[in-house]
């Protein structure tokens, strides 16, 4: 019996993790979930988008299945999905990009796995707004290369948080049968930090000889996703980079309604479907539920359930490739309540 904190989210949130969550009990494999509230919610009721509730439900549980929770742009409060990140130190954030016959897209063939460093790089969270004290601080220690008005963000990348994350993704490549990881930087411009990842990641390649390894600068790559993506295995890049291609990838493969992902560390782990909280469909019951299943179905091999997690990737793939009972985005009429059982019902058969 696994036990795993259960967060629907907001938005969509709740009808794609509920659907998830159908799915994988489908499997018949045991799981007691412990269900909280974040988002919305949980500001509704505790005047918090993240409770120490439910933060504590997943540092005892270890691992939990979360729906997309909405971020505001520009201002209010702070992604609970960065704090998630942090607070639970979920270093490494998993996002493969399969392709899906009966998916509209142009590309074929694709298997990715983009494995972005959580932690550091611009998305520390290390902001100061124009003619602050610590912009000011800065700026005097810039030689006149950053204007007076400027607003400052930092980009912190340790020799530590690089290897660690090169390491994951090397691990990564052997526990699931991959033959070459490529480090994606902009050491060409970015000499100490990028330059900084880059070197942990060459030192770390040599730790794992069975494991290609190469190199890319992240325009570069970016052109060679869209020009010949077969060629790329796992990549494993900085944060920013990592999360601009890895919407690069899910574009390959159909769009991030398709997309799952997940966000570990050594202490716990978060699996969730990579595209936001969409509140314009809350409740419609008509959006696609694809990434957020295969997010669970990410959850159960991480778990060690194997065998239940490949059963459903192939009644997934099976349900879209039919494209009888699929959501309007893949090109039909089925509501998510109705893509969500003929996915059961392949589970059956």
């Amino acid at each position: 019996m696994h036990k795993v904190t259960f967060i629907p989210g907001d938005g969509i949130g709740p009808d794609v993790a509920l659907a998830a969550k159908r799915v994988v009990e489908a499997t018949g494999v045991e799981i007691e979930w412990e269900e909280k509230i974040a988002g919305e919610p949980a500001i509704e009721k505790y005047n918090t988008p993240l409770p120490d509730d439910t933060l504590d439900s997943i540092k005892r549980n270890k691992v939990a299945f979360k729906g997309p929770i909405t971020t505001p742009i520009g201002g209010g409060y702070r992604s609970v999905n960065v704090l998630l990140r942090q607070l639970l130190n979920l270093y490494a954030c998993v996002r493969p990009a399969r392709s899906i016959p009966g998916t509209k897209t142009s590309f074929q063939n694709i298997d990715l796995v983009v494995i972005r460093e959580n932690t550091e790089d611009v998305y520390a969270g290390v902001e100061f707004p124009p003619h602050s004290e610590e912009a000011k601080k800065i700026i005097s220690l810039c030689d006149g290369k950053v204007r007076e008005d400027s607003a400052i963000t930092l980009k912190p990348i340790s020799f530590y948080a690089s290897e660690r994350i090169v390491r994951f993704a090397f691990r990564y490549a052997i526990e699931h049968d991959r033959r070459k990881v490529t480090c994606v930087t902009k050491a060409n411009i970015m000499k100490f930090t990028d330059g900084l990842f880059l070197e942990a990641a060459r030192k770390v390649s040599e730790e794992f000889p069975q494991i290609e390894f190469e190199e890319r600068l992240v325009d570069n790559m970016a052109m060679q996703l869209v020009q010949k993506p077969q060629l790329y295995d796992v990549l494993v890049t900085p944060n920013l980079y990592g999360d601009i291609l890895s919407d690069l990838c899910a574009g390959l493969i159909g769009g991030l309604g398709v997309a799952p992902g997940a966000n570990i560390g050594d202490e716990a782990a978060v699996f969730e479907p990579v595209h936001g909280s969409a509140p314009k469909y809350k409740g419609m019951n008509k959006v696609n539920p694809t990434a957020a299943i295969l997010s669970a179905a990410m959850m159960l091999d991480y778990l060690g359930e194997k065998e239940a997690s490949q059963r459903i990737e192939k009644a997934v793939r099976e349900v879209i490739a039919e494209g009888k009972w699929v959501t309007y985005d893949l090109g039909g009429n089925a509501s998510t309540t109705e893509m969500t059982e003929a996915i059961i019902d392949k589970l059956g058969g």
